[in-house]
């Protein structure tokens, strides 16, 4: 048996999301009319109480529009050093904001108030970029998928507010921090300028990501996705992926969170487990010792089945999701056994 556990990523749509993809009406999305796209986009910026919605291929388009729409050439974003839109977009905020950032040394990967707050450059003083925009991951990958308190979040706010400039999330595991919480999709709306959120992760969908806010702010990102080549023509296939996901597969994470701990007690059993990160969520995160590398764990995981990722020199990274059943659990254990080393 094959168990994939390199990311959520690798989800494929259930028997009654894709009846829901098949069934779906279309029309044509840069010219405004697949109305299953709009629904998507509607039935979103109302979960979160925010005005407006844009629907896009990724993640990474959805937090690189947001950017650069809230910046202007040779100005500067705050995040935490271990961020997404820092280590897996590209250099996108460089490339495509001509921006710079300032990365801040959070606990593991969230940062707080007082950290935003003296890491503010002084605008009058020319020698510095202008500081244009805050932005926070919820849950935090390499962080091992943990969340911030709303609290938190609510004290980065007033400093943005403070300062005048907004603050965007990068939400591509937010549900999952959702569940965990009970904390509400509109409570996060009241707090962030944009919010990008994955369907393609924990939610099952096979494609696509939506950034939320404002009515003019989304109107100048649908331009910008375009200007990135970001139009796509019946993408209300897609969308219906998206609908079916909000309606259907965000309580069901609790279920990943589950099987994510039962893991981390099958690894606490091992030799060479020296540590665990707290599994909040639906990522593992474990260190290896100094004599054995990522890359060496990784290929003999494969050896036995077991498909996962470096995370960096002695971590490795299993994230379960959608497709990670109890039979691949119960087999996962007998598997993750016989990796010796």
């Amino acid at each position: 048996m094959f168990i994939d556990l390199r990311s959520d990523t690798v989800t494929k749509p259930t028997q009654a999301m894709k009846e829901a993809m098949f069934m779906a009406e279309v029309g044509d999305d840069v010219f405004g009319d697949d109305p299953t796209v709009i629904a998507l986009e509607e039935k979103s910026a109302a979960m979160f109480g925010m005005e407006a919605a844009l629907f896009c291929a990724s993640g990474t388009m959805t937090n690189q529009l947001a950017i650069r729409v809230h910046t202007s050439p040779g100005s500067e974003v705050i995040c935490d050093k271990l961020s997404h839109i820092y280590l897996y977009e590209g250099g996108g905020v460089a490339l495509n904001s001509f921006s710079s950032v300032k990365l801040l040394d959070g606990d593991k990967g969230r940062i707080n108030a007082q950290q935003v707050k003296d890491a503010i450059n002084n605008p009058e003083d020319i020698h510095l970029p202008v500081t244009r925009l805050v932005s926070l991951e919820n849950t935090m990958n390499k962080g091992g998928g943990c969340y911030y308190k709303l609290s938190e979040i609510e004290a980065i706010r007033e400093v943005c507010q403070e300062h005048q400039f907004p603050l965007h999330l990068d939400g591509a595991r937010l549900f999952n921090a959702l569940v965990e919480t009970n904390e509400s999709a509109l409570q996060y709306g009241q707090l962030f300028d944009s919010i990008s959120i994955c369907l393609s992760k924990g939610l099952g969908c096979p494609v696509g990501s939506l950034l939320l806010g404002k009515k003019d702010f989304i109107k100048k990102a649908r331009r910008f996705r375009k200007v990135m080549g970001g139009g796509w023509r019946q993408a209300g296939f897609l969308a219906a992926a998206g609908i079916y996901a909000l309606d259907n597969h965000i309580n069901r994470l609790k279920e990943d969170h589950a099987r994510a701990r039962q893991i981390g007690k099958m690894l606490e059993t091992l030799p060479f487990v020296e540590e665990i990160f707290p599994i909040d969520t639906n990522i593992v995160i474990f260190r290896l010792p100094e004599s054995i590398l990522a890359t060496e764990f990784v290929a003999k995981a494969k050896e036995q089945n077991i498909a996962c990722v470096t995370f960096g020199k002695h971590l490795v990274r299993f994230v379960t999701h959608l497709d990670f059943t109890d039979t691949q659990l119960e087999a996962f254990e007998g598997a993750i056994k016989k990796v010796v080393f």
